[in-house]
């Protein structure tokens, strides 16, 4: 842990100290480094379930796919902002840098922590970074209004959990994984555990997000750059996957009668969801929605609480990471190029710019969940478990797969294909930095499929 933790936090030193000419050079390089060195976290040496460092931060098979995306994205999170913050006076290049760093070492901890609580902090200090670089780099001025609902709908949902998990550990004396997981099942049976259920689970939820606590999802993408935009479909988002998952185990038996009614919310909100990205007309909404959709899936899979479900659910967090956020990249770049997000302005993009098409082609294939990529895979492997538990469900399932396949090449279909328009002739080109950014998020993906069991999570 403290191979990839070290280098992150000497990272700091490395932005302040840098002369402005190798600022981006320096910290793109550095962080790649660590990035490469996090990858040895995907070579699992122990037999048995935690290796940990210390007796506060440790690895297993669910955290380290997680930890390796977090520590992949930096560097693609800088090299995606480095065309509109380098107009920006030095100090504050430095401050957003130091901003996306400071993220990247909260999430660290918050993904390797194997104390509850020191997850719980770090989960909540990963609002502060994000929050400042929505309301401060954001692009129009709703930014305010969009860093009001996420701060609102996120702390709303996080005090409920605090307050349960200082209940927790008034019953069992101890609130670390290592030793949760062994603990014998908590009776409860009174309301008042049934709130304690709730409030376990509430802040992961909104964080997801459920369908119908997912109004400052959309707002928050639209708001937020280019790295903002990446570091909450990409992270953020699987942050509460993350945490329900550590949760699901503890808040047994009761969770086989509460759960029922989220399960219905969160596969009604893939249709609704999926239903609301076909009408879009703004690019980063539409591709927001869609993250909506995916976590309705994600979420469904972790509460059925049955080792396919854990593993669909963690191999989609993976795997929709790394989609999502190219699908922001380059809806970045068609933004920087084009000033608009409207999806009917930027139409017939292919002719002028074909080797972008092909990241747009590859990127909404795998959104959709094409064969045999690693959506895919999570997808079948959540609707086959949801299918076992109760054979209603196929019918949601089914017709969200539907749904998302028709709004991903809508998507595709609307920006590059079509008559181009006279005054898309003279955008200028492509940068090889952007399509370095491109092979970086995809070439994962098409990696996962010689490989998926690196992300399969406890079930290997």
């Amino acid at each position: 842990m403290l191979k990839v933790l070290l280098p992150t936090i000497m990272l700091f030193p490395t932005i302040w100290l840098s002369p402005p000419k190798w600022l981006w050079t320096s910290t793109i390089l550095q962080s790649l480094m660590i990035a490469i060195i996090s990858l040895s976290w995907i070579k699992w040496p122990s037999e048995t379930g935690w290796t940990a460092s210390s007796l506060y931060l440790g690895t297993d098979p669910l955290s380290a796919p997680l930890l390796v995306l977090t520590c992949w994205l930096l560097p693609l999170m800088i090299l995606a902002s480095q065309n509109h913050i380098k107009a920006e006076p030095t100090t504050r290049q430095r401050s957003y840098i130091t901003l996306l760093t400071s993220l990247q070492t909260f999430l660290i901890m918050a993904f390797g922590a194997t104390e509850v609580i020191l997850f719980y902090v770090m989960f909540e200090a990963t609002l502060i970074p994000t929050l400042i670089i929505i309301t401060r780099w954001g692009n129009q001025a709703e930014r305010l209004n969009a860093g009001t609902y996420f701060l609102f709908y996120t702390l709303t949902g996080s005090m409920p959990l605090l307050i349960a998990l200082l209940l927790l550990y008034q019953d069992l004396g101890t609130l670390s994984m290592l030793i949760l997981q062994h603990s014998p099942s908590l009776p409860l049976n009174s309301w008042g555990d049934k709130m304690w259920w709730m409030g376990c689970l509430i802040a992961f939820l909104v964080k997801m997000p459920l369908y119908g606590m997912h109004l400052w999802l959309p707002k928050a993408h639209v708001e937020a750059p280019v790295a903002g935009s990446m570091v909450l479909a990409a992270i953020l988002l699987k942050l509460g996957g993350y945490g329900m998952m550590r949760m699901m185990i503890i808040l047994d038996p009761l969770s086989k009668d509460m759960a029922y009614p989220i399960i219905a919310l969160a596969l009604w909100g893939v249709i609704m969801t999926g239903s609301i990205c076909l009408r879009q007309t703004d690019l980063k909404s539409l591709i927001a929605y869609s993250s909506v959709s995916h976590m309705g899936l994600v979420a469904g899979g972790i509460l059925i609480q049955t080792p396919w479900g854990f593993t669909g659910a963690l191999v989609l967090m993976v795997a929709h990471g790394l989609v999502s956020s190219a699908l922001f990249c380059l809806a970045n770049t068609t933004y920087e190029r084009t000033y608009s997000r409207t999806l009917i302005l930027a139409r017939g993009l292919q002719i002028i710019f074909p080797l972008t098409a092909v990241w747009w082609l590859i990127s909404n294939l795998a959104n959709l969940a094409l064969p045999p990529l690693p959506n895919l895979m999570g997808e079948m492997v959540i609707i086959t478990a949801m299918f076992n538990w109760s054979p209603l469900t196929l019918a949601l399932t089914g017709a969200g797969t539907m749904i998302t396949m028709a709004y991903s090449l809508y998507l595709l279909l609307t920006t590059q294909r079509g008559p181009t328009p006279p005054h898309i002739f003279n955008l200028p080109p492509f940068h090889t930095r952007e399509h370095l950014l491109l092979t970086l998020h995809l070439l994962p993906i098409l990696l996962l499929i010689t490989k998926p069991e690196v992300m399969w999570g406890w079930w290997y």
